[in-house]
């Protein structure tokens, strides 16, 4: 939740917020606080206004193994959605999945009701690597590696990014590989492979940035971010904060 947001809920003044701002009294984790702007989490960070301690609110962080078939919307009048695989204590117009995949593409999702996060995340300064597992209909070669590094090019004319192809087997009518990009452009791997001659027939989500899809989660299940994934997310936001000091 944005600083300003969040003592706003305590009742605190704009005029109180920029003036313990410029006095260095809002401290973030022993830290002072330089926009009003920045992004807190009081579940992963000590948050003193003046001497007191904020406990504000705790934000809920989940890991989602998508199936098939499912879309990432939070409502949908024809198809089930993401949200409909939760429980329903967990259910929230606040929550939401960070980086959208595909009905069609399963693996890792990540939802919050932390706002700020995803444009964070998915913000291209800070380049949050996502890696797919994917099959594709036709063979694959070491020129094809050279041509996802050098950077596809669409069919019709638009550029991609250097991205990294490893191959894991390769057959005249199945192949299978890793790729992992920086962008994320609409239907970005399945155009990327069509601009090669193959079609994906096959595309799963296993990494985004930091984060690792839980083997132990089949497709549809889902739990809350462990302490290790926790301590990422609060990397974030301290990556967030010393982006905001050097502005």
């Amino acid at each position: 939740m944005r600083l300003d947001n969040l003592l706003a809920q305590e009742k605190i003044s704009r005029k109180a917020m920029k003036q313990a701002l410029l006095k260095k009294e809002i401290l973030v984790d022993g830290v002072p606080a330089t926009s009003l702007s920045q992004n807190i989490d009081t579940g992963l960070q000590e948050l003193i206004f003046k001497d007191r301690k904020i406990q504000g609110y705790d934000h809920t962080y989940l890991m989602l193994h998508k199936p098939n078939g499912v879309v990432t919307a939070s409502k949908d009048k024809k198809l089930p959605t993401v949200m409909d695989l939760l429980a329903q204590h967990l259910q929230s117009d606040q929550l939401y999945a960070i980086g959208r995949l595909d009905r069609d593409t399963t693996g890792l999702l990540l939802l919050t009701d932390n706002g700020p996060l995803g444009f964070q995340l998915l913000h291209p300064q800070y380049h949050v690597d996502k890696t797919y597992q994917v099959e594709v209909n036709g063979p694959l070669s070491s020129d094809h590696i050279q041509q996802f590094k050098d950077g596809i090019i669409f069919l019709d004319g638009t550029p991609c990014k250097s991205a990294q192809l490893k191959i894991l087997s390769s057959n005249p009518s199945l192949s299978r590989a890793t790729i992992t990009i920086s962008e994320g452009k609409f239907h970005q791997v399945k155009k990327m492979f069509l601009s090669v001659g193959v079609k994906v027939t096959a595309l799963k989500r296993v990494q985004f940035g930091d984060f690792t899809l839980d083997s132990e989660l089949a497709e549809g299940q889902y739990r809350p971010l462990n302490q290790e994934e926790l301590k990422i997310i609060k990397n974030h936001l301290t990556k967030r904060l010393d982006k905001i000091k050097k502005l």
